[in-house]
């Protein structure tokens, strides 16, 4: 292997670890504020290439009907919960949130595929249909779970994750589609031949990023889950709506998933369950990270990208071990640093 060679594979690893940064910030984000171990954030990339891919094909796409399932189910839900406390006002709160905000998408698409929207327009038409399940999936599965324990979570988690990649391959099928790239067009920098496409991944990782930063720092809910993060209890007893706070981490975490899919989806062929080895990979970062360190685990899942080019370089039947098998050093060297705690 030549300098020429490395030079590539960097570039391949800085490219994957972009969007494994995404993912695992999305991760640490859901367990600071809620203590979920998001399992199916993958899913959400996958539905967002996939849904991409369907638009360029100008059809409607299957994830725009399943939104509507997701908010009448979600519906029915709250109905059941407010069955004994309902008022005009809950109930109308409730069906403007589940029933009219997924109609509302829904005849949207319905109204823009026909017109042969650009990439771009493609693109957020991708994130709004997609960054709603998020709200959906929390008030259904984890809601009623709040005060549950991690390990109850965790289950949960595994349970919705079987079903949103049951619901993939349902509406979806088992043929993988790739989308058109955003932008095409190539750059030379100096031996290296950058692809449009990339440097839209390098571009909204970083954008992403600032504004996580700038949310956090600046605006109210940013503080809220800052607070819920350092102690959920303390924040609620100050009058911090913690379900609020829930709310906000899903919804966030979709759209970074959905806004992956949209990056990832021109790049590679996406299949219904593509997004779990994905989401995965982004999960390694955040252990890294402590699942607590939004610096941390950007940084490792760049170098999760970058050790996972040149093990495919190297030793491409054994990637997948070694890139999953850094989990292990870091979870023996942090049990080093801890002592006894209350089992939770």
């Amino acid at each position: 292997m030549d300098a020429t060679i490395a030079t590539f594979l960097i570039q391949d690893g800085l490219t994957s670890g972009a969007i494994y940064a995404l993912l695992g910030l999305a991760l640490v984000l859901v367990f600071s504020v809620t203590r979920v171990i998001f399992i199916p954030q993958g899913e959400f990339v996958a539905y967002g290439a996939l849904t991409l891919a369907v638009l360029d094909g100008g059809r409607m796409p299957a994830t725009a009907s399943l939104l509507v399932c997701f908010g009448l189910f979600s519906f029915l839900v709250d109905l059941w919960a407010m069955r004994r406390e309902m008022t005009g006002a809950r109930a109308l709160r409730s069906a403007m949130i589940d029933l009219v905000l997924p109609a509302a998408i829904y005849i949207a698409a319905l109204l823009l595929i026909p017109l042969g929207l650009p990439s771009l327009a493609k693109a957020l038409l991708t994130i709004v249909i997609i960054a709603p399940m998020g709200l959906y999936v929390y008030r259904v599965a984890y809601r009623p779970l709040a005060d549950a324990s991690v390990l109850v979570l965790l289950i949960a988690s595994v349970g919705v994750h079987l079903a949103m990649m049951g619901l993939g391959l349902a509406f979806f099928g088992a043929e993988g589609l790739r989308a058109r790239p955003l932008s095409t067009g190539n750059y030379a920098l100096g031996p290296l031949l950058v692809t449009a496409q990339s440097l839209w991944i390098y571009a909204a990782t970083i954008a992403i990023i600032v504004g996580l930063y700038l949310f956090f720092e600046k605006t109210l809910p940013g503080k809220a889950l800052r607070a819920t993060a350092v102690n959920r209890l303390g924040a609620r007893l100050i009058g911090v709506p913690t379900q609020f706070t829930g709310v906000t981490a899903f919804v966030l975490a979709a759209t970074i998933g959905a806004v992956s899919g949209v990056l990832i989806g021109p790049i590679t062929t996406i299949y219904y369950d593509t997004g779990f080895l994905i989401g995965l990979k982004g999960f390694v970062a955040a252990i890294i990270g402590g699942l607590s360190s939004f610096p941390i685990t950007a940084i490792a899942a760049i170098g999760v990208g970058i050790i996972e080019s040149f093990t495919s370089f190297f030793f491409s039947s054994y990637k997948e071990i070694i890139v999953f098998g850094l989990i292990i050093p870091v979870l023996i060297w942090l049990s080093l640093g801890v002592g006894q705690h209350e089992e939770e």
